[in-house]
């Protein structure tokens, strides 16, 4: 369980990161603003589920 969860943890933070270079590239492109928006949101979204994923990680790794 605890190698699946530390699997899990660092593909959840490369989805944040990967979103986030997508809201800057798109930013700094100067393109639409809902868009930049919808990067933002889904950034929030994966860095939640990450933090829970690592939280349940430790949880596990402490037993």
């Amino acid at each position: 369980m605890e190698g699946f969860l530390q699997i899990a943890s660092f593909v959840a933070l490369g989805a944040v990161v990967v979103v986030l270079i997508l809201g800057i590239l798109n930013m700094a492109r100067g393109k639409s603003a809902n868009r930049s928006q919808m990067f933002m949101r889904w950034r929030v979204i994966l860095q939640f589920v990450a933090i829970v994923i690592m939280m349940a990680a430790l949880y596990f790794a402490s037993k």
